[in-house]
């Protein structure tokens, strides 16, 4: 087909609006994707598995497709979602049972916790890609094990005359370059097209984050409702414009794409299992009210490799938070920690034991909430027992026998379980991707594993990068780092992201030359000791810091108050630096 294929997206992750499908549905798409996964979802669909072997995928997408599934069908809009999770087949045949006359497929071979200790035995060692350290010496149960697949399982399934194709955990841009090769019939080789594709679904696949959702200058949206979800729509060469429906809330701009371009990556080479795309030779127009043109992403072949996203069983958590006020907060914290721990036996009867004070209170606070501080306590053990009510209820004990104006956020709690995420590799040849098709039949998908080398990539052609700012004359001045550049940033498992683009090329130029790794730091006080990588996208005006470390073991583990580091790049907007008075800005 020649005309582009317009993709658009109505989930960015397991809870997101339900309403969106069918929002979705109010203007003309060919391709209804939603994506449901993350690292912290395949341990939540695990949790209700083990309670109901018939679940396992994504409820609130079954919900979505009985309100629009009708219409889909009625127009001829494909549907594509991640939302099988552990259990694609279950899923599938839910939506056989909702609409009979669909032509439902589904994608299984992305999970190998069934053939882990096997896979082991033949030499694959698993190990994490942020410690080194083999999966044999975790000494945890694996409970999810999911290999990240590639579009061409879905390709094949809609060639095949599929209506709908569900899938298990392949990559989030998989959701658009399956639809979009199918639709202009690539090779398995047109690597910029290919690249084109997964610059576009990543920029869709978290929804309303694309349309003005989660972004920094809120000045720019004067359309306050609840931002439309997007749509990409893919030309034959792999370049896209990223829009919206027309009438619905939110922006659709250069800025509003960068921030998504930059959420959740590391290096500019981003992998894929089909193939790298190179976000730094990407460019970015604004062609009209809420579109921007997306061009220029280059493309090279995959490595032979496959990532694999293990969650273990760590152990039971729980937390709970006691609020001070006034005078003497730190006096009044230490107090209860003692009370707290001489009651529940001491520090050493668990395995962890993580007390964060965490000070929000003012001198002579014009309203109570604003003389309050919160004394965060979290407590994990293997035994679920001492994590649970006990733990609680001894916090709730301390109510007339602690410091003066005890009270907590919440009432007793149970604990709940945590998952320890383990990121590896393996060879893509053990890895059997299958596509069930709609009448009964299963079709393998090739995957490429003897690849000759591509053609070099060029280094893009940075955009102008501003004036040097050693020759910008004028006092210096103090400024929140927020005034140069917006930020995004989001969890890479145990680590986290967060991408900065400048608001002029002048700024790019103070930024790139001043916010060193080690600036980082001292702004980021909690990396202080990490590794931290930077990358450098000019064509975005942007920098992409990655921190180590900062969330291990990862989200469902980490005892950090933000433990996805959703604010970590307001927070680093939020810090003063020195800065020529006459730098735009």
């Amino acid at each position: 087909m020649n005309r582009p294929v317009r993709i658009a997206n109505c989930s960015g992750f397991y809870g997101d609006r339900i309403s969106a499908a069918r929002e979705m549905l109010d203007g003309p798409i060919d391709v209804l994707t939603g994506d449901y996964l993350a690292e912290l979802t395949m341990l939540i669909l695990w949790k209700a598995r083990r309670k109901d072997d018939s679940l396992g995928y994504a409820t609130t997408f079954l919900r979505q497709m009985q309100d629009v599934l009708g219409t889909c069908l009625e127009r001829g809009v494909k549907v594509v979602a991640n939302a099988g999770g552990l259990n694609p087949g279950g899923l599938a045949a839910k939506l056989t049972e909702l609409a009979p006359s669909a032509k439902v497929a589904y994608l299984t071979g992305d999970d190998l916790a069934p053939a882990i200790k096997d896979l082991q035995a033949e030499g694959h060692e698993f190990t994490n890609l942020d410690t080194g350290v083999p999966l044999a010496q975790a000494g945890l149960p694996v409970v999810t094990a999911n290999a990240y697949l590639g579009g061409w399982g879905i390709a094949a399934a809609l060639q095949a005359g599929a209506d709908i194709v569900i899938c298990g955990r392949v990559t989030d841009a998989s959701l658009v370059t399956g639809p979009a090769a199918w639709w202009h019939g690539w090779a398995r080789d047109d690597w910029d097209a290919l690249a084109g594709a997964v610059a576009a679904g990543h920029v869709i696949e978290c929804g309303p984050q694309a349309t003005g959702g989660n972004y920094s200058f809120t000045g720019e949206i004067t359309d306050r409702r609840s931002p439309g979800f997007p749509i990409a729509e893919v030309a034959a060469d792999g370049s896209s414009v990223i829009t919206k429906h027309d009438g619905t809330g939110g922006l659709v701009s250069v800025g509003t794409v960068t921030a998504q371009l930059l959420y959740e990556i590391g290096p500019p080479a981003y992998l894929n299992p089909d193939v790298i795309a190179h976000f730094d030779a990407i460019r970015l127009e604004q062609a009209g009210p809420d579109r921007v043109t997306l061009t220029g992403t280059r493309g090279s072949p995959p490595t032979d490799t496959l990532k694999v996203a293990l969650n273990m069983l760590g152990g039971y958590r729980n937390t709970m938070t006691m609020v001070i006020t006034g005078l003497d907060v730190e006096a009044k914290a230490e107090h209860a920690t003692r009370l707290l721990l001489d009651r529940l036996g001491g520090a050493r009867q668990y395995e962890d034991v993580d007390v964060r004070l965490l000070r929000f209170d003012r001198p002579d606070a014009p309203v109570n909430e604003l003389a309050t501080a919160h004394l965060r306590v979290t407590v994990k053990d293997q035994d679920e027992r001492k994590v649970g009510r006990a733990f609680s209820d001894a916090i709730t004990e301390l109510a007339l026998s602690g410091y003066a104006g005890f009270h907590t956020t919440t009432p007793p709690v149970g604990a709940s379980a945590y998952g320890i995420y383990w990121p590896a590799l393996v060879p893509r040849r053990v890895i059997t991707e299958q596509v069930h098709l709609p009448d009964g039949s299963t079709m393998a998908v090739r995957h490429r594993t003897d690849d000759p080398p591509g053609p070099a990539v060029p280094d893009p052609s940075p955009q102008p990068a501003g004036p040097d700012p050693e020759q910008l004359t004028g006092p210096l001045v103090a400024v929140p780092l927020g005034r140069l550049c917006g930020a995004r940033s989001g969890d890479k498992g145990g680590n986290a992201n967060v991408g900065l683009w400048a608001v002029s090329p002048a700024a790019y130029a103070w930024l790139r030359q001043h916010l060193t790794g080690g600036r980082f730091r001292e702004l980021l006080t909690e990396a202080a000791g990490l590794e931290v990588d930077r990358y450098e996208l000019p064509n975005l005006l942007a920098l992409n810091f990655v921190v180590h470390g900062l969330l291990a073991p990862g989200v469902s583990a980490t005892t950090r108050p933000d433990p996805q580091a959703k604010g970590l790049g307001e927070y680093l907007r939020s810090r003063i630096v020195t800065v020529p008075a006459d730098l735009p800005r």
